[in-house]
């Protein structure tokens, strides 16, 4: 995740199955909340499939899913 001032966060990689996938697009983000911990979500591609990054900025821990493309 990449914080520049005055700029929004953006994720540029993450790993998943000790492999480092390259963000090359951020399709849509979106915010919602679990109680009240508030989660941003990023729709991201590598090039190659569709992922769900979650950010839960309390722990500062992320979850990532995998969205198979067809």
């Amino acid at each position: 995740m990449v914080f520049e001032p005055g700029k929004k966060a953006r994720p540029v990689w993450f790993e998943l199955n000790r492999q480092q996938h390259k963000v090359t697009e951020t399709t849509y983000h979106w915010k919602d909340s679990i109680g009240s911990t508030q989660l941003l979500h990023y729709a991201v591609s590598d090039g190659e499939a569709l992922y769900e990054l979650i950010f839960n900025p309390i722990d500062q821990s992320w979850t990532i899913q995998n969205h198979p493309t067809e």
